[in-house]
This record gives structure tokens, sequence and C-alpha cells, in this order.
């Protein structure tokens, strides 16, 4: 019976904590273009990515904090309870698209994106920001002012940086639903693979400064 009861504890001291370790996060913040609009979830780009990231990454898991209809202010003001939910090791930042679309001020969605940014690094979350890109039917002006807020962003941050979402594909009307603005099923792929060619180096990064021997 002694030696039952040891057997139990050193079971209980080595196994159960690494069988009880949770799994590292990504979370993505985001609008209709992360939420599936228009699409099964599981169809989306971030269902899909979560099957490529599990696959190479099995200490990983993906949050989807995303809403359709999302803009830069209703994400600055549910950030800060998202990370506090969820704690992510990297959160996708993909946001803007609707404030562009509604043509508010350069300085507004510059303002609350860097607040979102600010917010998740103070809770060691590192940030992807992916950039976005308008229609030149809004001016060559505010085109441009939109476009440069993403890579600023990232420099003055030092984020990593996905320029444009749907690179590739933007100007191809086949790959996109018939609203003419979300992508479709197809395009979903070719949105993860531009994804995951930043995310993994982030990973493999984050990885080397948690166990540097290893």
């Amino acid at each position: 019976m002694k030696n039952f009861l040891i057997i139990l504890m050193f079971l209980f001291t080595f196994i159960a904590p690494a069988t009880a370790a949770s799994p590292k996060t990504v979370m993505v913040l985001g609008d209709s273009l992360s939420a599936s609009h228009g699409m099964p979830i599981d169809a989306g780009w971030v269902a899909l990515l979560t099957q490529r990231l599990q696959s190479k990454f099995t200490d990983y898991q993906i949050i989807n904090a995303s809403i359709s209809g999302e803009t830069t202010l209703g994400g600055r003001n549910r950030i800060k309870q998202s990370l506090e939910t969820h704690r992510p090791e990297i959160v996708i930042l993909e946001l803007g698209a609707n404030d562009g679309l509604r043509g508010a001020s350069i300085n507004s969605i510059y303002e609350n994106l860097a607040t979102i940014i600010e917010i998740c690094q103070q809770h060691n979350s590192q940030v992807l920001l992916v950039g976005m890109q308008l229609p030149p039917n809004y001016g060559m002006t505010y085109t441009r002012k939109f476009q440069a807020i993403f890579p600023q962003l990232a420099e003055n941050y030092q984020t990593r940086l996905i320029p444009f979402l749907l690179a590739g594909f933007g100007e191809k009307h086949e790959f996109f639903q018939a609203d003419g603005i979300h992508p479709n099923e197809v395009a979903q792929k070719k949105i993860v693979e531009t994804i995951w060619e930043v995310l993994q180096t982030m990973i493999k990064t984050e990885q080397i400064a948690t166990n540097p021997d290893n």
C-alpha cells in the first residue's frame, strides 16, 4: 500500500502538470473579412488557418474574435477585455476596411489602431498587423493616405506587417462574392497562404525566445 501511494505521488507531481498545460493562443481581431461573411464558418480563412496551425504547431490554438461590420473604434473598445479573456501570445489585427469604406478620417483610423497595438504590447502580445487598400473611386489622395497607415504603424510600433490581406487577387472579380467586396471560398485559401507566411516565422521566433536551449 505504501509503495502504491508513492507511485501515485510521483504521477501527480511529474505527469499531471505536463498534461494540464494550456495551449498558446493566436487571436484574430477583425471584421467581416475574418468572420466568414457569406460562407460557412469552416470555409473561412481563420478556420483554414487553424487547421494549418494545429498540423504544424500542436501547442497553439486560434481564437476568432472578429465581428462583421467592426470598425477600428469597436476594436479599440473591446481589445482589453479580449486580451484579458484569451491571453493571446499573438494578435492578428485585421481592422480598418470599414472605416475606409465609410470615409473616416485618416487620423482617427491611425489613432484607434495605434491604441489597439499599444494595449496588446502592454499585455505582452505580439501584433501581426494586416493592411488593406481601398478602390480607386475614393480618390487618389485618400486611398494613398489610407494605405500608408499600416506600414507607418508597423514601423512606429515595430510590429510584423502584411501589407495587403487580398494580395494577389484584390483586382480579380472571380475571387469575390456577388457583392464585389467579400472574398469567396476559393480566395480564402489564398488569404491563408498570405497570413501563414508571416505567422509561422513569428511562432518560430517566439518558440526560440521561450526555449533558447532547444
